[in-house]
């Protein structure tokens, strides 16, 4: 599904109608309003009296409008200031009627600010890509294009994960830029939703945007202008604002960054992490799982893989002394088996995020310092107890495939089962089986016998 609905994307962006040079426009397809009806540009005049004050004036540089049967939607630049996004928006309400003209739906797009209207109504559920523009440059990064590809790719990824879920909500807005290569010094990205989606409707926008880019990523910088959201990355300076997300430099930069973080710097909002357990009734037939079982069932099992991965590392790192004493050539090890055991055990984000309701609040059991616990139920009708690791976590994704290869090897009946591991969109998600809560007398005793 997630992969069909990425081709239809591409398939908007390639026949993109009526689109032309900056300011970048494009005429929409729900039809024309006749020469001789005034009424129609009427309300499109009325709303340029009062939409650019209103979106330069709130929080969120956002703002919408209706007259008539027009419906208008207008953003700026998360780093524009009032002036800017007022004259931009303004700019936008000239142009548009002529560069779209007798058209009832037009977009224009620069780059402090876009202006979309139309005959039809625009809700937050519709991300709209028919009405996106796609620009991308025509020179290529040619010294190390494959770590050019994976360094923006890395890049996009953290802005878009950062204006999601770490930006003030009433902006969703975020800059980043990480140093490359004497060819490249520094590449810089921006990412952008309309404040009135929800952070997981604009994680996924900009998941599918930037998807919509292609692979692999060796244009110097490219685009794609959206109404609900926007992605773009460049190796020249084109924000005004600061940088908010700062990748460390690979091998190959120029120079490092002074104590460079491998994560964006800001942690979640409070909101985003509680750091109590909330006790939830689950639903599906109307059974009730309460908190401390829950507890007990997912996290006794992490208790203990804790403890055994301890203990595996002291272990390991004693017999690697002997060793190197005994031996003078370096050993093989299995770790390369128990990356391809984790390997195999990766799941697609789309197909949790399916499974889970997007992460609705109906289905989250329970929440501490580590993450969240939601339910879910897979496509062959698994159920499943989802844990999403808190974004504040500094474990790498190798340190974090080590353990799981060792709590993949973990088989006990009082212990949850690890199933799937998904670390896609900047997520960490851990998938175990779902047991259904019960007394531990239950679990730990067949009768009187301890098992």
């Amino acid at each position: 599904m997630a992969v069909l609905l990425v081709a239809i994307i591409v398939a908007f962006l390639v026949v993109a109608p009526g689109a032309s040079g900056y300011p970048f426009q494009i005429c929409g397809t729900t039809g024309n309003f006749a020469a001789s009806d005034t009424t129609y540009l009427a309300s499109i005049n009325s709303m340029a009296a009062t939409l650019p004050r209103n979106a330069s004036t709130s929080p969120g540089l956002y703002a919408t409008a209706q007259a008539g049967q027009v419906w208008a939607l207008a953003l700026c630049r998360g780093d524009a200031n009032a002036t800017t996004c007022s004259s931009c928006l303004a700019q936008g309400f000239q142009d548009l009627p002529s560069a779209c003209a007798y058209n009832k739906e037009a977009t224009m797009y620069y780059d402090d600010c876009f202006l979309h209207y139309s005959n039809v109504s625009l809700s937050a559920s519709d991300y709209a890509f028919s009405s996106a523009y796609p620009f991308f440059f025509s020179a290529n990064a040619t010294a190390e294009p494959g770590r050019f590809d994976r360094v923006v790719s890395a890049l996009l990824n953290a802005t878009a994960d950062y204006a999601a879920y770490n930006s003030s909500k009433t902006t969703l807005y975020a800059s980043g830029a990480v140093a490359f290569d004497q060819e490249i010094p520094e590449v810089y990205s921006w990412a952008q939703c309309t404040p009135d989606l929800t952070r997981a409707r604009c994680q996924d926008c900009l998941a599918l945007t930037i998807q919509g880019l292609g692979a692999p990523l060796y244009s110097v910088g490219s685009r794609i202008l959206g109404i609900r959201c926007s992605i773009r990355y460049e190796n020249k300076p084109f924000l005004d604002g600061p940088v908010m997300v700062r990748l460390s430099p690979g091998p190959g930069a120029p120079a490092p960054a002074p104590a460079p973080s491998l994560t964006p710097a800001p942690a979640p909002a409070p909101a985003l992490v509680p750091s109590v357990v909330t006790p939830v009734a689950a639903v599906l037939g109307g059974r009730k799982y309460s908190v401390p079982g829950m507890v007990l069932i997912v996290g006794l099992p992490t208790l203990v893989a804790a403890t055994l991965i301890a203990a595996f590392f002291i272990s390991r790192r004693r017999q690697r002394s002997t060793t190197q004493e005994k031996e003078p050539y370096h050993s093989y090890s299995s770790e390369g088996h128990d990356s391809e055991s984790v390997d195999s055990m990766m799941m697609d984000i789309s197909t949790l995020r399916a499974a889970t309701g997007d992460f609705a609040e109906s289905n989250k059991l329970g929440e501490g310092g580590f993450g969240v616990v939601y339910k879910g139920t897979l496509p062959d009708g698994e159920e499943i107890a989802v844990k999403r690791l808190s974004r504040s976590s500094t474990q790498g994704v190798d340190e974090l495939k080590n353990e799981l290869a060792l709590v993949a090897k973990l088989k006990h009946k009082n212990l949850v089962r690890l199933v799937g591991v998904c670390l896609e969109q900047q997520e960490r998600l851990l998938i175990y089986e779902f047991v259904p809560n019960r007394s531990l007398d239950q679990i730990l005793f067949i009768g009187d016998v301890l098992v």
